[in-house]
Order: C-alpha cells, then structure tokens, then sequence
C-alpha cells in the first residue's frame, strides 16, 4: 500500500506544483522522472543488498528512508528541493520489489501463482486510498498535507518488521542452516503442525557466497530473455497510470479548441493552471478501481493458461485499448471506460510478470535479478511524463506494439 501511494500521488502532485509554483511542463515532467530515476538507479543495488544481506534488512531499511525522505518532502520550500528529495524517496522505492521475492519464497508452488496475484489487492487499496485521501485533502489543506499523511502506512510497516521473519531460503543460499530450520519450525508452529521428519539438504552452488547477488551472471541469455518480460510489463503499466490525470486534465479543452477553431493548439513553455476537480478525482479513483477485476481474471486464468500465455493475450487486449485513446473526444464516460479496461488488463500483466519473474531466477540471483528488471523497467516509466506532457500521444503506442513483438520472440525464445 506503501508504494502504490507513493507512486499514485506523482500524478497528482504535478498538476498542484504546476499551479502554485507555476513550473514548466517539462518542470513537471520532471517531478516524476525524478522518482523513477531513483528508482532505476537502486533496484539493482537493493537487490544485491538483499541477496547478501538478506530481504529482511534491506526491506526494513527501505521503509525507513522512504519515511523519512516523504515527510521531509512535504515541507519542501521550493522545487529544487522537491526534486531532490522526491528523487531520495524513488531510490528507497527501488527495493520495494524484494517484498514479492521475501513473499515468494514462503508460499508452496501450488499456490505460488494465486498468492502473488493477490498481493496486488494491496497496491490497488494503497492507490484507490490515495486517491481518496487526495479527494479530501487537496481542496482544503493542499498538496503539503498530502504528501504528510500518504506517510501512513509507512510508519505501520517500520512498526511491525521487527515481526516479519526472514526468508529460510536466503538462509540456506546464505549457509545459515540453523536459521534456516528454527524459520520452518516457527511455521509449523504457527499453523498447528508438526515439523517434517528428515534433514535439510543445501545445494552448494546456492550456498556459494561469491556467487550470491552477482550481477554479471544475469547476463546469460535466458536469464536476459527473462528480464524483458518485466520491462515491457511495468512501462506500459506505469503508463497508463500517469498518463490518467494528464488525459482528464487537457482532454476536453484541448479536443474542443481543436474541432472548434480547426487549428492546431500553441505550443508554450508553461501551460495553463488546471487544478483536478472533484469529478477528476472520481474519475481517477473508477480507474484505480478496475486493477481489482483485473487481478481476479489473471488468478482465474493464469493456472489454466500459464504464465507466458497469459501475458500475450492480456498485450493483445491492452493494445486495442490503447487505440482508442487516439481518438479525440471530450466524452469523459468513453474515456474513462477505456481507461478503466486498459488499466485493469495491464494490473493483471504486470502481476503475472510478478509471478513469473522469481520463479525462474535461482535462490542466489532471485534479488538481484528482480531488482535489475525492475531498473530496466524505470526507463519506459521515466519517458511517459514527457509523452503525455508534450501531447504526443502517438508515441505511446509505437512501444506497445514494439513491446508485444518483443514478448512474442520471448515467449518463442524460452
């Protein structure tokens, strides 16, 4: 929940800033960029620091700096300020994925997949609650407060990871054996059973400490062919979530000047003060929303079709969807049922790529190799503000098409 509200307030902070600092597009391009630059740059740094030092800490000490960073962002005196401290919050946010590593490795094969997909019923809770606490906040208090209480559910993590267990299997990937086997006995405590008879056996190339969260052994190529399945997930993903405000915030002006005068809009460097309004707001929330009916269609289908097959014929869906948002019109009930579908069939993608992604990773590079996805993924994220901000939207649909060629070849290659 944590990390869906702070990548769901990106798109509503910009608008504010706009109007009040009265930033530059690109400005506000920028005030996004920044997080998942942060994010690029640290993913693959928290995932060897999970993988040497296991999920538990990394996690923890991420929770901790995303607190911090956030609450002094919402007392940022200007936008240089602002940016730095964004951009600290996005490079604590790149260990966020280890979350789904740690969750992973506890959960049985049967139930791997159903499991994982269900953990994203969080991330739509934290955005849907944030899009709500925004729906009140912002009218009254502004965009300072808002960033102030978005710090909620932090400040309840860091409470209970001295509760949260570490993973058994970096303990054995770790050579801490003993640790290893007091975690399943805590688990068969827990759950009213008795501890299975036999001795725990370690695979030595996994118990290996130089081989443990090293980068330059994802570089083979079907770890490489594995890793583009979560680029093309999370940067159309990450698209359609930021390209929501812009699209409510300049659809029905920019499409009426146009069919009115018949000439093309004036380029400026600072575009004209829009501050989201209640139905914005109800708009964004119903888009928010459709990443629930998504996650239960992938739970029902990604068992009877797999993991890769589901994923194609979900691009297949999101890319007519996308289609749509060429057309201009400043019918905000089509617009928001586009963007309702294409954001509940993306949600389900990018949760299958979740599921599949640390399956097929080794214990030793199961962190590192999320993380490195993860950054790899930040570079499609990092250029959707400037899409939506300059107004080009013809450019977002050059990389679906692209990206689904691309998974094709994946899926042939593995």
């Amino acid at each position: 929940m944590a990390d869906s509200m702070e990548m769901t307030i990106l798109s509503i902070l910009s608008p504010a800033l706009h109007c009040e600092w009265h930033i530059s597009r690109y400005q506000q391009a920028l005030t996004t960029t920044i997080v998942f630059l942060g994010m690029m740059l640290s993913s693959t740094f928290w995932g060897n620091l999970s993988d040497r030092y296991g999920r538990k800490k990394a996690l923890t000490l991420c929770a901790v700096l995303i607190l911090y960073y956030a609450l002094l962002s919402s007392i940022a005196p200007n936008f240089l300020w602002i940016l730095l401290l964004r951009g600290l919050v996005g490079f604590a946010i790149g260990c966020v994925p280890q979350s789904v590593t740690l969750y992973a490795e506890f959960l049985p094969t049967k139930q791997r997949a159903k499991c994982v997909v269900l953990l994203d019923c969080f991330w739509a809770l934290g955005a849907c609650f944030e899009v709500l606490l925004a729906l009140v906040v912002m009218p009254t208090l502004g965009w300072h407060w808002l960033l102030a209480f978005s710090t909620i559910p932090l400040f309840i993590f860091v409470f209970i990871t001295p509760w949260l267990p570490e993973s058994a299997r970096y303990h054995i990937a770790s050579d801490q054996t003993e640790k290893a086997l007091a975690t399943l006995e805590k688990i068969a405590l827990d759950n009213g059973k008795p501890m299975l008879l036999g001795r725990l056996v370690v695979d030595d190339d996994s118990s290996n400490p130089s081989r443990r969260g090293r980068i330059r052994d994802l570089l083979s190529p079907e770890l490489c062919r594995t890793s583009l399945l979560l680029t093309v997930c999370a940067f159309c993903y990450y698209g359609v979530v930021l390209m929501t405000t812009e699209l409510f915030e300049s659809a029905v002006s920019s499409c009426t000047r146009n069919q009115s005068m018949g000439l093309k809009p004036l380029e400026s460097c600072t575009a004209e003060c829009k501050t989201l309004t209640t139905q914005d707001y109800i708009d964004l929330l119903w888009t928010t929303l459709a990443e629930f009916p998504g996650i239960f269609a992938t739970i029902y289908i990604i068992e009877k079709l797999g993991r890769k097959l589901t994923m194609a014929a979900q691009f297949a869906i999101f890319t007519v969807c996308v289609c749509f948002l060429f057309i201009c019109t400043a019918n905000r009930i089509f617009l928001t049922t586009i963007l309702f579908i294409a954001r509940g069939i993306i949600a389900g993608v990018f949760q299958a790529a979740y599921v599949y992604t640390p399956e097929v990773y080794p214990t030793q590079l199961r962190s590192v190799g999320v993380g490195t996805c993860s950054a790899m993924a930040r570079l499609g994220a990092m250029v959707t503000p400037y899409v939506a901000q300059g107004g080009k939207m013809c450019l977002v649909l050059i990389p679906t098409f692209t990206l689904w060629r691309r998974h094709r070849q994946v899926e042939n290659a593995c």
